[in-house]
């Protein structure tokens, strides 16, 4: 069973985060809220965590995973930036979009898209999701928690609760977070695609 965590969307519980990422480290699985919508983590170097969200989504190897980051720099080790992506992303963040880069080596294989080498990356602007990355020092392996039979993602932590009790180790609840995912922007080639609209405007990368 999934332990339940309700957690101030504000100035979240330090006990509470702490016990969350102890979980994280001890190589669970948990359900979070973002300034999106819900989302699956676990620790970056988690395969059997890995495995369970590509499980619970009905994800194939084709799938890119993000890396929520807590900042700029910490996004910085992770993938590469040139200039000009530097300044849309640095423009754009922290904020409700994922952006597809080239990955550097701290990245584990198996997270990158087979052929392009590519990785999602994203840094988000909830005080929650903020704590829960602080206290972790690194970022969390993360994918929208849309179930593949729903077309909408789940916004309430106690329908998380009840669905998911034996697929996720905790649920963090700080309240209702919307319910439309990231604008997921590829910036890995020479022109920005725009990969979903979501909840960031995605007019700043329209050719």
């Amino acid at each position: 069973m999934a332990r339940y965590y309700d957690v101030h969307p504000e100035n979240p519980q330090r006990r509470s985060i702490t016990q969350v990422v102890d979980l994280v480290r001890e190589g669970g699985l948990i359900a979070y809220p973002t300034d999106s919508c819900f989302a699956l983590g676990c620790q970056l170097g988690n395969k059997e965590g890995l495995d369970r969200i590509r499980t619970i989504r009905h994800l194939d190897d084709r799938h890119h995973f993000t890396l929520v980051c807590a900042d700029f720099a910490q996004l910085g080790q992770f993938v590469h930036v040139s200039n000009a992506v530097f300044r849309a992303v640095k423009a754009s963040t922290p904020g409700s979009y994922t952006f597809i880069l080239p990955a550097t080596k701290e990245v584990p294989r198996r997270l990158l898209h087979p052929k392009k080498k590519t990785v999602g990356v994203r840094i988000p602007e909830h005080a929650t999701t903020q704590a829960l990355l602080a206290e972790l020092g690194e970022p969390m392996l993360s994918s929208t928690l849309l179930l593949p039979d729903h077309s909408e993602p789940m916004t309430q932590g106690w329908q998380i609760k009840e669905e998911l009790d034996h697929l996720v180790d905790a649920v963090i609840d700080s309240g209702d977070c919307g319910v439309e995912p990231t604008t997921v922007v590829d910036l890995s080639g020479d022109e920005p695609e725009i990969i979903r609209a979501g909840a960031g405007d995605p007019s700043r990368f329209a050719a």
